[in-house]
C-alpha cells in the first residue's frame, strides 16, 4: 500500500523534478501510468490458515501474462518499500479481455518480513482498495505452443500456484489432450484450492475429458511418479515445489522417464556450494563511491554499505537486482560459474566477488 507520507514525498519529488507527463499521471491516476505498473486490491480471500489470495485489478497497460509466469509485488510495510516475487495463479487472459484481474496466492513464511504481514488475520498490510506496484510478468516456465498431447503437472506446497494457472488455462480452453495434475501437501489443512480441484475433476468429463487430478498428503517419495503415471517417458512434465521435491522428480525421470521433457520452477533458494576458503574480495560501488569487503552475494554487501539497490526474490529468479559489473571476477552462487568479463550485467543477489570488483551502483 502506498501511504499518505509516500504520496507526499512522491508529489514533492515530481514538483521538483517534473520530467514527463507520466510522472504526474502516476501521481493522480497510478493505474493509468505507463512507466510503472500498479494494481488495485479488489479482494483478499483466505485459502488456508496461513495462506491468502490477493485478487488484483491491474491498470490497462499491464501486459498479459502467460500461465506459469511470476510478477514482483511492491508495497510499503512500516514505511519501507518491500518487493517480493509471486507466481500468478490465475488463468491466462483471453485475447482482447478487458477489466481483467490477476490472482496471487501467498503463503506465510514464518521467518519472512512480508508474507506474514500479507497473510495474518490482524494488522494485515493490504486491504481492498489499496494500490500496489507490480512488475511486468516474467519467466519461461510456461506451456509451449502447441500444448503437448500428454502433460504432467506436478507441485508441492505453495508451488501449486504456477501449475494451477496452467490448469485453469487448460480448463478455460477446454483442452482435449491428456493432463495429469498431481499435488503434494503436508496435510488436508495445508492443501490449497481443494474445493476448486474437486469441482474441476467433477466437471472434467464435459470440459477436459483427458484430465486426472490427485491430491497426495505427506512427502513425495522416489518412485511415486512412476507408480501414478505409467509410461512416464511419454509425458511433458512441469514441476514446481521445494528443492527436495524437485530432486525426487528428477530421480524418477532419470530412472523411468525423459529428463529432457522436464520443466521446473523453484520458489526457494537452491543449495549453494560453499565458496572456496579465502575467496571474497573488495567491491567498489562506482556511482556512490562506497566500498565493501567480504564474502557472499554482493547485494547484502551493498546494503551493509548503506545502499538501497532494487531487489526482489534474492534468489536469482526475478532479475530485479541486475546491475552492470564494470570490472572484476564474480561467481554465481547458484551455479558456481565464474564471470570474468567486464561491462556485463550480473544479478547481485547471486553474484559474489572473487577478488576486487567494481559495480555501477
Amino acid at each position: 500500500m502506498l501511504d499518505p507520507l509516500s504520496w507526499g514525498a512522491r508529489l514533492a519529488s515530481a514538483l521538483v523534478y517534473p520530467r514527463t507527463l507520466d510522472d504526474f499521471v502516476g501521481l493522480v491516476a497510478p493505474l493509468r501510468s505507463r512507466r510503472a505498473h500498479h494494481a488495485e486490491v479488489v479482494l483478499v480471500r483466505r485459502e488456508t490458515y496461513d495462506t491468502v489470495t490477493l485478487v488484483l485489478r491491474p491498470g490497462p497497460h499491464f501486459p498479459a501474462h502467460r500461465a506459469g509466469q511470476h510478477t514482483a509485488l511492491t508495497l510499503e510495510i512500516d514505511g519501507v518499500r518491500r518487493t517480493r516475487v509471486f507466481s500468478i495463479a490465475s488463468a491466462e487472459p483471453r485475447a482482447g479481455e478487458r477489466h481483467r484481474t490477476i490472482e496471487l496466492t501467498i503463503r506465510a513464511r514464518p521467518s519472512g518480513l512480508v508474507t506474514p504481514r500479507l497473510t495474518g488475520r490482524d494488522a494485515r498490510a493490504l486491504r481492498e482498495g489499496d494500490i500496489v506496484e507490480l512488475g511486468a510478468p516474467r519467466g519461461d516456465f510456461v506451456l509451449g505452443t502447441p500444448v503437448p498431447d500428454r502433460l504432467l503437472l506436478v507441485s508441492g506446497g505453495s508451488g501449486i500456484t504456477p501449475v494451477m494457472a496452467m490448469l485453469r488455462t487448460l480448463v478455460a480452453r477446454r483442452h482435449r489432450g491428456e493432463v495429469v495434475f498431481l499435488t503434494w501437501a503436508k496435510s488436508p489443512r495445508d492443501t490449497l484450492f481443494r474445493a476448486e480441484l474437486d469441482a474441476i475433476a467433477k466437471a472434467a468429463p464435459l470440459t477436459c475429458p483427458g484430465l486426472r487430478i490427485a491430491v497426495v498428503h505427506g512427502p513425495m517419495s522416489e518412485g511415486d511418479l512412476a507408480a501414478r503415471v505409467p509410461d512416464l517417458a511419454s509425458w511433458e512434465v512441469f514441476a514446481c515445489g521445494p528443492s527436495g521435491m524437485l530432486d525426487v522428480v528428477r530421480a524418477d525421470l532419470r530412472k523411468h522417464g525423459d529428463l529432457t521433457k522436464l520443466h521446473t520452477e523453484q520458489f526457494s533458494a537452491p543449495t549453494r556450494p560453499p565458496a572456496p576458503e579465502g575467496e571474497g574480495g573488495e567491491v567498489t560501488f562506482a556511482r556512490s563511491g562506497k566500498t565493501a569487503e567480504g564474502r557472499g552475494p554482493i547485494l547484502p554487501m551493498a546494503e551493509g554499505a548503506g545502499l538501497r539497490p532494487k531487489h526482489g526474490c534474492r534468489i536469482g529468479i526475478c532479475h530485479t537486482c541486475v546491475c552492470r559489473k564494470v570490472s572484476g571476477t564474480t561467481r554465481d552462487t547458484a551455479t558456481g560459474a565464474l564471470s570474468t568479463d567486464g561491462d556485463v550485467d550480473i544479478r547481485i543477489c547471486t553474484s559474489e566477488p572473487v577478488g576486487p570488483v567494481v559495480v555501477d551502483l
